[in-house]
């Protein structure tokens, strides 16, 4: 079973998101919170495998969460609720350690899916919104010096781990990687776990906004 803490401040998404996630038989909903302040004390008691995390919230909103939860060990996956074309900060969220987001307005089948994704270990994130949140690395504030301190994280990784981690910021998937590079599944599931080790980060969408800001000089 995976086990799920929802947290957004709206009671009609909850009892929504509640109804919606009872339905699946490999999730169960172990908890719910209205603000982030309550993200902790809830997931050191109930200990979930996700967080389903809103942003704009009263009290602490879900990008405070997200960053308080990801920096300690054994934290659960967070997956980030949004409106994208309103809030301009997931991309805060993903450097956070958020594993993806969903928009609210997404089907109920591909939220359950999403769920079980990230569980599993893999981000979620569409073409089109990597699309626009590479846009907006490319067009924020103190890229130049952005840059420079990912090519020199960069730097620590040599061989075969720089190789994957490049094709993990072109965003495929381990098993397109093994065979662009010819190598065994289980291999470059290693690659990247010392990847994520080596650089301390979170996950694969980290890895990838890391690759991005070391390469944003060599694109056009």
């Amino acid at each position: 079973m995976i086990r799920v803490l929802l947290v957004d401040d709206d009671a009609i998404v909850r009892a929504g998101l509640s109804l919606m996630l009872g339905g699946a038989p490999d999730i169960e909903l172990v908890g719910q919170a209205a603000d982030g302040a309550e993200v902790p004390a809830l997931v050191a008691e109930l200990r979930p495998d996700l967080v389903l995390m809103d942003i704009r919230m009263p009290g602490v909103d879900g990008l405070a969460a997200t960053e308080a939860l990801r920096a300690r060990p054994g934290a659960p996956e967070v997956l980030v609720l949004t409106t994208f074309h309103t809030d301009a900060h997931v991309l805060r969220a993903l450097r956070a350690g958020a594993a993806g987001f969903l928009l609210k307005d997404t089907p109920p089948p591909e939220i359950v899916t999403a769920i079980r994704t990230v569980a599993a270990g893999d981000p979620v994130l569409s073409p089109a919104v990597t699309r626009r949140l590479m846009a907006q690395v490319a067009g924020g504030s103190g890229q130049d010096t952005r840059a420079a301190t990912a090519r020199a994280r960069l730097e620590l990784l040599a061989g075969r781990e720089r190789e994957v981690a490049l094709a993990v910021g072109r965003g495929l998937s381990n098993a397109e990687i093994a065979r662009e590079l010819h190598l065994a599944l289980p291999t470059v599931k290693t690659h990247v776990s010392r990847i994520l080790t080596r650089l301390d980060l979170n996950n694969r969408v980290q890895i990838a906004l890391l690759v991005h800001d070391a390469t944003a000089a060599d694109r056009p």
